[in-house]
């Protein structure tokens, strides 16, 4: 069975005010998608539930981030549970800000994983290598890392509920993109990592995104690959453009 082709906008930090929020749904709710590719957004998460509420129904909303535990004295924290008792269906985690700007590691990125699958959401786990990596011919070992984090504490069931997002964070918001060959050979090395850690099931079925500067004018290309299962898309999913790259592979 081909893997369902997925589409995430991540909107970050962005917009700044609810009615430019609404203006930007809005958009949405008028454009001619792809019925065929799963489309997930996350919006800032002050605007989670006025999104979930507005939004068409064929478009899923997703937090970008939450806490490991249930409730209790950890200020600023969202949990899983209030995410599903909200409605919100899934969150992103391990996205390479968190890991940079917030110190998070994959020990964390696994526990936070772990918790969010208990709690009954489904997650977008981030990885990928910084350029300095990649130069050194480590993106294989680091991506791998970073999965083992999590494979460590899942159960083979449990992947049925992840999708896995390939970002190189050279490529985030730079402009700079991977080329086509360097994203597919990065996905099947991920594919192939996973048959191994955890099953030629998981591996075969798991929806493998790329994100880093995807735009109208690159997308296309992408959507082709073999193990190119769709894609997370940062700034481009606040512009009219974000619905040429949900339907990249519209016929």
């Amino acid at each position: 069975m081909p893997r369902q082709f997925f589409v995430g906008g991540n909107f970050k930090l962005n917009p700044s005010t609810l009615q430019a929020e609404s203006s930007l749904i809005g958009g949405l709710n008028n454009a001619e998608l792809d019925p065929a590719t799963e489309i997930v957004i996350a919006p800032p998460s002050i605007y989670l539930i006025p999104v979930k509420e507005s939004v068409r129904k064929d478009i899923k909303v997703a937090a970008q981030n939450c806490y490991f535990k249930e409730s209790g004295a950890f200020t600023g924290e969202i949990s899983p549970k209030q995410l599903v008792d909200a409605g919100i269906p899934y969150v992103i985690l391990g996205h390479s800000e968190r890991r940079t700007l917030f110190h998070e590691d994959s020990a964390l990125v696994a526990t936070k994983t772990r918790a969010a699958i208990d709690a009954g959401l489904k997650i977008i786990l981030c990885i990928g290598e910084t350029l300095e990596q990649r130069e050194a011919g480590k993106t294989a070992e680091v991506c791998e890392a970073q999965l083992k984090a999590v494979v460590d504490v899942t159960k083979e069931v449990d992947w049925s509920k992840i999708v896995v997002a390939y970002e190189p964070v050279w490529a985030i918001g730079t402009g700079k993109v991977a080329t086509s060959a360097q994203a597919q050979e990065t996905h099947a090395d991920v594919r192939t990592y996973l048959a191994t850690a955890v099953s030629t099931a998981v591996a075969n079925n798991i929806q493998i995104l790329y994100g880093g500067s995807v735009t109208a004018a690159n997308c296309k290309e992408l959507a082709r690959q073999q193990d190119v299962d769709g894609f997370l898309v940062g700034g481009a999913s606040l512009k009219p453009e974000f619905a040429d790259i949900i339907n990249a592979r519209k016929v």
